[in-house]
């Protein structure tokens, strides 16, 4: 009777921990790396192209545009809709929840994901991204880039270090796919 009930526990916990976490968009928490491995999974996609793997919506890299292109279309504009081929320069290192990417001149874009709805993994630093969605020019407050900094790694002075907004262009995508 004790062995049946261990049992009965054992499989109850087991179902329990494999079951859907519910996560505030703002949460602080630390999310551990099997989670994090599994919820990147559940997005990926690896088909259409064999060398390639697919987050948040299905894309390709056909006409895909320079980060100059993205300059030269952002002029005169608040948004523009754009698939972009891209190196990636830094990656959330607790969820994959952010990436940036380097502009045409030198800067650092910031690029999220639509609805928080997918992440990328953590560990494509250096590797080619083709995404697609909507560049805009965007303020971030303290607070956020405090966020992002804390999400990156950042030690506690470059943190406290970060006392104005930044006025940039950003990047909500849609789909991403990673070479």
């Amino acid at each position: 009777m004790i062995k049946k009930s261990l049992v009965l526990v054992a499989v109850a916990t087991s179902v329990w921990a494999c079951g859907p976490k519910a996560e505030s968009e703002n949460s602080d928490s630390t999310t551990d790396s099997t989670q994090t491995e599994e919820a990147v999974e559940e997005g990926a996609e690896a088909n259409m192209e064999a060398d390639s793997v697919h987050f948040g919506e299905m894309i390709d890299a056909v006409g895909a545009k320079t980060m100059a292109d993205l300059s030269t279309g952002m002029e005169g504009k608040d948004s523009l809709n754009i698939k972009i081929a891209a190196v990636a320069k830094d990656v959330c290192k607790k969820k994959g929840c952010w990436m940036k990417v380097e502009t045409a001149s030198g800067d650092m874009m910031r690029v999220t994901f639509k609805d928080y709805g997918f992440f990328v993994p953590m560990d494509i630093t250096g590797k080619e991204v083709v995404m697609e969605g909507t560049a805009y020019l965007d303020t971030t407050s303290v607070e956020d880039l405090r966020h992002y900094a804390q999400d990156g790694g950042a030690t506690e002075e470059e943190i406290a270090a970060i006392t104005e907004p930044e006025i940039a262009t950003t990047f909500v995508a849609t789909g991403v796919m990673i070479k």
